[in-house]
């Protein structure tokens, strides 16, 4: 049996968990190197915990920050416990992330992802898990939201739609965010999702449905990969290297751990995408899970932060192996680097760090986790359905080392 440690490294908060349920938690300023192994402390700043015995489960965490500097994150649940439309909570920091507040709920609102655009929050996803996008916009720093009751209000596309909290992108004078439907073939989880894009003027009014352009859609093709091709989910809107965006996406193979994912081309006003399989397909650490890309304009470089497997762990299933969360850069997108371990726990069956959302501050990363870890009801229900939201920062992420207690997990 694995033990019940936690390492951490390069996350400068950290809190202790009093009782189930309890969320006024002790702030300890620790070092970017910080080795507290006490198997009662939960990673990062706790921002919301569920009893798995709830049967309700962390999702879709996001974040953003405000112009004033405040920060922003949200997230829905899921699990057996929900009943009717997903509700979004809507959560602020006006200390650089040492305390949250609740200070939103929203009715409707599932897999989306919050941004910032000309002074204003908003928030984007379908309204439901496989219903409409929908689109919302707050202007008090996200305490109250409008409602997408009309195509000119806020409600983008009309049909069975998946997303996740990716990147909303700015780039070339458009908003780019990616999506999914789920008009593929269906009998088999992947097969269904079909990547597309949806881009807007950066001077549109993003409420309006007639503002943004809606690409074609690509899915699932039993040949791609050899056969091994299970579907791709969760893309990313980048701007690549040669000036033009991509999609980049989560890609279901799971053949000898080696994970990839999928790049997808899109033309310039957005009306058109496609994908040429021979090389659209990069290896990448961490692929077969979830994972938000950035662009840093001091490094020029992409950073992620990923569910990479490493070697110790390998053999089993890398779309559940969780348990490490690792700062990743490329320079062209195609070659990823992992450049430090930030999250790990030895346990792959109960713990996770994943759906990891993050922003750039200043030298800092600020992120987001879905977080599958001990508390005082015995722990989550599995290290999918998480029973936190943490938030953590990593110090002078441009110059990350790996800890001495991580090296062995170093590619």
């Amino acid at each position: 049996m694995l033990p019940k440690t936690f390492e951490m490294a390069g996350i400068n908060t950290s809190f202790q968990m009093k009782s189930a349920g309890l969320l006024s938690l002790l702030f300890l300023t620790m070092s970017s190197f910080a080795q507290d192994y006490r198997p009662d402390r939960v990673p990062g700043v706790v921002i919301q915990h569920v009893a798995a015995r709830e049967k309700l489960y962390v999702g879709s965490p996001s974040i953003c920050i405000l112009p004033n500097g405040d920060y922003l994150a949200s997230h829905e649940y899921f699990g057996p416990g929900r009943a009717g439309k997903s509700r979004a909570r809507i959560y602020r920091s006006a200390d650089k992330g040492r305390s949250w507040q609740q200070i939103a709920e929203i009715d409707g609102q599932e897999w989306s992802q919050l941004f910032v655009h000309h002074n204003t929050v908003f928030i984007i996803g379908p309204e439901t898990g496989g219903g409409d996008v929908v689109i919302r916009q707050s202007t008090d720093g996200g305490h109250s939201w409008t409602q997408p009751n009309t195509e000119h209000q806020g409600r983008l596309l009309k049909g069975k739609f998946h997303a996740a909290a990716t990147p909303v992108l700015m780039y070339k004078q458009r908003i780019w965010k990616a999506l999914e439907d789920l008009g593929g073939p269906g009998g088999q989880w992947g097969h269904g999702f079909r990547s597309f894009l949806i881009s807007a003027p950066a001077d549109a009014d993003l409420l309006d449905a007639g503002s943004w352009t809606v690409s074609n859609k690509l899915g699932y093709d039993s040949s791609y990969l050899d056969g091994h091709f299970g579907g791709w989910l969760e893309g990313n809107a980048i701007g690549g290297p040669d000036g033009h965006v991509v999609t980049m996406l989560r890609t279901d193979y799971r053949v000898n751990g080696d994970e990839k994912a999928a790049i997808i081309d899109v033309n310039d006003d957005g009306s058109k995408i496609a994908f040429t399989p021979a090389t659209g397909f990069i290896d990448f650490p961490g692929g077969c899970k979830k994972f938000a890309v950035r662009y840093d304009s001091v490094s020029r470089l992409y950073w992620t932060i990923s569910n990479y497997v490493p070697a110790i762990f390998r053999g089993g299933n890398p779309e559940r192996t969780r348990n490490t969360a690792a700062l990743m850069s490329s320079s062209d997108l195609k070659h990823w680097q992992v450049r430090g371990i930030v999250l790990h726990h030895p346990d792959v069956a109960k713990h996770g760090f994943q759906y990891i959302d993050f922003q750039f501050d200043n030298k800092d990363i600020i992120a987001v986790s879905r977080t599958a870890f001990d508390d005082a009801e015995g722990g989550a229900d599995n290290q999918h359905n998480a029973n936190y939201l943490t938030f953590h920062r990593i110090r002078h992420f441009r110059h990350y080392q790996t800890p001495e207690q991580w090296r062995r997990l170093m590619p």
